[in-house]
Formats: C-alpha cells, structure tokens, sequence
C-alpha cells in the first residue's frame, strides 16, 4: 500500500522550489528519504501534488498551499532496514556523525545487497538518518569502496548533508590516504592529472580517458620506499570512483592487493621479500588503501574539523614487514 504524506507550506517557505520544499520535510516519523533526483523523478510521474493539481520540480510555492507526496508501495527505501552492526564512531553531534569503516563493507546497500553495510548500522545507531539523503544511501555524503578502509562522514540532517555535499563538490574538504604500491615512484612527489571515466570494456571498471574523462587529480608523496614496494601518501583534489586505484594504476604502481587495477595478491605475493610479508600479504587480502584523514567545515558552526584513523591491523602488518 502506498504511504501518502501531506505538508502545508509556511511563509518561511515562500517561492522555494517544490523538489527544494519536499527535500526539507524531515518530521520524525516520516521516513523521507528519498533524493533530490528521486523527488524529482515522483513530481514528474505526478506523485507530489500542489492543491491536488500536478505541477513540475521547480514550481515556486506560495505560502498556504497544500502538498501530497505519494510514495508507491515497494520502494528501495522501505527494503532498507536497520543493523545493529558495532561501529568505530570518531565524532558525533546532532547533525553528523564520523566513522573509521572497516575494510570489507560496503558503505550502502547495492548490487542485490540489502544488509550489513555501514547505512544499516548507521540506521540503528542514529534512526534519524532514515529521514534524510538518498534512498538507497541516506545521509551518505561521500563513499569509500567496500576494500578501503577509513574515515567516513554521514550527515543527519538535511542542512548538514547539503553543506557538506557543497564541501566535497567545492574541493575544500581534506582527504588525505595511505597506500602501500607495487614498485617505486620515479620521483619522491608529484600530481597525477589525468581524467577519468567508465571503461567501456568493463563498466565496473574505471579508466582514465583525456578525451572524455571527468577532471581528476590526486597528490602523492613517497612516505618509505621498500625495494619492489612503497608506502606513499595520497591527497585528493577531486573525489572520482576508484581515482586512486585508477591513477597509480596509471602512472605503473598499482595498489597493492588491488586485483581490478593490477596489483593483485599474485603480483604482491610474487615481490615479497621474505615470508614474513608474503604470510602478511596473504592475509591482506583487500587493496592496502586507507583513509586516514577527513577535514571539513561543521555545516552548523563552521568550525574547521579533521579527524584521523590509525592504519588497520591487516595494512599495518604488511608494512611492519616490509620495514624488517
């Protein structure tokens, strides 16, 4: 059965856009979720009404009318349902919560999988997240592949995830990563400018393309070099799916443990130096990627904010091998 939800729109909200006024109604016990993209998607199948009458996304509102939202029966954001997932929780407050996320979890639910992701344990550790973001990903500002592990922020509020959206899609945020790479770098530091887009191959897959990529650059600074491996230090200035892994692919130092982009346990296995870190590179069994640093503005305070998680236990094995 579908869930129908009304709003009467108040002079605070004179002239806002109708998807604008529909993605602000966070009233507890209401799980809007649902995305900007998604909104717009129902005000144009003729699911959000304005005085009974259907009307387009950018509709300017006056004060006193009537809106009905619909949300058909069966909806991915009725499929999604708490976990109660422990999490190793860095920062919290009313508006935001940040998170250092375990390698081997994926950050929403995708590709047939419902459960066990870091919303499902978001969801049961702070229920309003349910009435912000995306469907699929409520209050989910930014990603890390589910083999990355690191700090993560989620927004709880609609303000705060704009905000930070705002933030990210601006370049002002502070990501900074650690790597452990197949080979050594030509020179100690360097920027890696190359554009990105889908593989037309594998659409799993990203690629670098100067013709039809999306900008992307990323910073890297060699932090130790270990003959055949090194650990390097990468700051992102853009944020494309799976940049890192794309660039130092790219540039002949692939990640490793990375099996998509070319640094494959084999490939680790092959170079280790001593038992010692082929045992550890063997039990990584991830691409040693982490995130170790997140800095952002408070979208409430604007207090410059930056929180850092130490490297895991399975990365830092492999790097206390490869310093012995």
């Amino acid at each position: 059965m579908s869930r129908i939800y009304n709003y009467l729109v108040e002079t605070e909200h004179e002239n806002f856009r109708l998807d604008r006024f529909v993605d602000e109604q966070h009233v507890p016990g209401q799980p809007n979720q649902l995305s900007r993209s998604a909104i717009q998607k129902l005000v144009r199948g003729g699911a959000v009404t304005v005085n009974g009458k259907s009307a387009k996304p950018g509709h300017k509102l006056r004060a006193g009318d009537q809106i009905s939202l619909t949300i058909p029966n069966g909806s991915v954001m009725e499929s999604i349902q708490p976990n109660h997932i422990p999490l190793d929780i860095l920062y919290e407050d009313s508006v935001l919560i940040v998170v250092n996320k375990p390698a081997d979890m994926l950050v929403h639910p995708a590709g047939g999988v419902n459960t066990g992701t870091l919303v499902n344990a978001l969801l049961a550790h702070c229920g309003v997240l349910a009435q912000i973001g995306g469907a699929e990903r409520p209050g989910i500002v930014h990603r890390l592949d589910k083999n990355t592990s690191g700090v993560l922020v989620a927004a709880k509020t609609g303000r705060a995830h704009r905000h930070l959206s705002a933030q990210f899609e601006a370049h002002t945020t502070v990501r900074e990563y650690l790597a452990v790479a197949c080979g050594v770098p030509k020179s100690e530091s360097g920027t890696i400018n190359a554009p990105i887009r889908r593989s037309r191959r594998d659409p799993r897959k990203m690629t670098v393309s100067v013709e039809a990529g999306r900008h992307a650059v990323t910073h890297y600074r060699a932090l130790e070099i270990f003959g055949k491996f090194s650990l390097i230090q990468l700051n992102l200035e853009t944020g494309r799916l799976h940049q890192i892994r794309v660039h130092l692919s790219h540039i002949g130092f692939p990640v490793a443990g990375d099996a998509v982009y070319g640094g494959g346990r084999r490939r680790a296995l092959h170079n280790a130096h001593s038992p010692a870190l082929a045992e550890a590179f063997a039990k990584l069994n991830r691409q040693a990627l982490h995130a170790r640093t997140l800095g952002f503005n408070h979208p409430e305070s604007g207090e410059k904010l930056t929180f850092s998680a130490p490297m895991p236990i399975d990365m830092q094995r492999v790097v206390d091998a490869l310093r012995t």
